[in-house]
């Protein structure tokens, strides 16, 4: 046996490194890309921050210090904050099987309630006019259709209805399905979209590059599924991409932050103060169909939220002014 077996075999009986083992956990339980990343850095920070520590020796006062120095020093949201805590809570819970009476007692920190910024229909109409190609289509799809932004990003071919004007949006916020509108003006553009995707989806296909990502298992329940036309994604990079976790080279969704980029420029060339981004069409599509006169419950539905009083913050904008109330100022005039 050579030197070079020996250390093999003593690398092999190691156990993985802790943020490894975050990271199979998080994988595990079908947590997105997006939260591994985000759960492994907090789990790293809390680390660094107490001098490299291991977690299994520390409890409550490190997590409470960890969290007021983001607070106190960092200044950090109170969703920042929150998350950092969720990340600590998924470690000890899940990673380290501590059930320390102190994990049930940690309190997270109070968001502010904050109304939503909304567009009116002049102003949607303003922004949009001041963009063009896949993007213009991408924010028309998320005002037209109250998607959130990574929803409408990894939409597949399959879950669009054109016959039934329906979009089905799969695994959105809390793993849920539901089912929203297709706009009937934006169907002749969304097809004329798929065709040139389809002769993408083609030339990728004779390249032996077609293949899709799946989600949880699908992959192996269905082995021929992630190289077929109805799983494609609908808006997608111009280049092919390795994914973090299987090493795959292919080509992924469109970034977000093309979006981000084109709305924000569309909102300043429009000449609006408000600190409007991609997720303000959601807000005023919300907010539009209610001044319609449509059901709050429908809205909700629509919206997917899981408690209509989330949905009722959409309400404020039904009345003109301080809740409908006229000004003393203006009875004078």
């Amino acid at each position: 046996m050579t030197p070079h077996t020996v250390y093999s075999t003593v690398d092999k009986l190691k156990p993985p490194k802790l943020l490894d083992q975050v990271r199979e956990k998080l994988r595990l339980k079908h947590y997105s890309i997006r939260t591994e990343k985000q759960y492994v850095q907090w789990v790293r920070r809390f680390i660094l921050f107490h001098g490299k520590r291991h977690p299994r020796d520390m409890g409550a006062p490190e997590v409470e210090a960890f969290l007021t120095h983001l607070s106190v020093e960092g200044n950090v949201a109170a969703s920042t904050q929150n998350q950092a805590l969720s990340a600590l809570l998924f470690l000890y819970r899940e990673v380290l099987k501590s059930t320390l009476p102190w994990m049930n007692e940690m309190v997270r920190a109070k968001r502010p309630a904050r109304l939503p910024v909304v567009l009116t229909q002049i102003e949607v109409q303003a922004v949009l006019s001041r963009m063009q190609g896949p993007t213009l289509l991408l924010a028309q799809l998320l005002y037209g259709t109250g998607m959130r932004l990574m929803e409408c990003m990894r939409l597949r071919v399959k879950d669009v209805d054109f016959e039934r004007l329906e979009i089905l949006v799969r695994d959105g916020k809390g793993g849920k399905d539901r089912v929203t509108m297709l706009p009937r003006t934006l169907a002749p553009a969304l097809q004329q979209h798929l065709v040139w995707r389809r002769a993408l989806y083609q030339d990728d296909l004779a390249a032996g590059k077609a293949d899709v990502h799946l989600p949880h298992a699908l992959a192996i329940k269905y082995p021929d599924a992630s190289t077929q036309w109805g799983w494609q994604y609908i808006f997608v990079a111009a280049g092919f991409s390795t994914d973090p976790r299987s090493g795959v080279v292919r080509r992924h969704h469109l970034d977000e932050k093309q979006l981000q980029r084109a709305f924000k420029r569309a909102v300043q060339a429009a000449g609006f103060a408000k600190p409007a981004t991609p997720h303000t069409l959601r807000h005023s599509f919300a907010t539009h169909l209610l001044q319609a006169g449509y059901d709050i419950r429908t809205v909700q539905e629509l919206l997917g939220h899981a408690d209509v009083t989330t949905t009722m913050i959409y309400t404020h904008v039904l009345n003109k002014g301080g809740r409908g109330v006229s000004s003393p100022l203006d009875i004078l005039q």
